[in-house]
């Protein structure tokens, strides 16, 4: 029997949870399910461009984990492009990572992704933000 599998570390959510060739209906095409930690990790190393390790720092799992994870990514989406298949982005073992922010001025508390760059001021008075802080967020 193998090891529990430990939760990683996600910047945010996808905004587009399904991709498909188009022209195609769905209901003719198979499906392959990428888990939003293989999401991640196409994310940091191609989109990014971290190295490995770096990366793997920051979804706190080991660089050989990473590098699975990664491998596995590009073979589900390479079966897609190769095969005619629509891609669905879900599940997985993960948790989101935010930042909590509060203003001093009005003392609204708000949380974004810990990717997202700090707004200037604070949505609902207006005036700029002065503290924030990490939080961690569970999957849904």
């Amino acid at each position: 029997m193998g090891r529990r599998r430990r939760c990683r570390w996600v910047g945010y959510r996808p905004v587009v949870e399904f991709y498909k060739p188009r022209g195609v209906p769905l209901s003719s095409l198979g499906q392959v399910k990428l888990t939003i930690d293989e999401f991640e990790a196409i994310r940091l190393s191609d989109l990014k461009g971290l190295h490995q390790e770096e990366a793997a720092r920051r979804m706190r799992v080991s660089r050989q984990t990473f590098g699975r994870i990664l491998n596995e990514a590009h073979r589900k989406i390479a079966e897609c492009f190769v095969e005619g298949k629509a891609l669905r982005i879900e599940g997985g073992n993960y948790t989101i990572i935010q930042r909590s922010l509060e203003c001093y001025n009005c003392g609204f508390v708000w949380k974004i992704p810990l990717e997202f760059p700090l707004p200037l001021d604070c949505p609902e008075c207006g005036k700029p933000i002065i503290q924030a802080g990490d939080k961690v967020q569970d999957k849904k």
